[in-house]
């Protein structure tokens, strides 16, 4: 009779966290891709500001690597 009631109140796997897991994640890569445009904007601002040419290419390289490293923070948080 034990054996059925530790069966019984087992957890059931979540259908619903592998869909959760990937609606995370796409919105992960739209927060991403939001991020280095954002970033090419603000460079093509700034170049203009300062008549300059290279900060363009400066803040979009530094938004793809804030973008990469936020998107690995949140897979680490998804996946925990």
């Amino acid at each position: 009779m034990t054996q059925k009631n530790s069966q019984s109140t087992q957890k059931k796997p979540n259908p619903k966290k592998p869909l959760n897991k990937a609606l995370h994640l796409s919105g992960a890569g739209l927060q991403m891709g939001a991020t280095i445009y954002l970033g090419y904007l603000l460079g093509q601002w700034l170049d203009k500001q300062f008549q300059t040419t290279y900060l363009e290419q400066t803040v979009t390289l530094l938004s793809i690597f804030l973008a990469i490293y936020a998107l690995i923070k949140q897979a680490q948080k998804i996946n925990d």
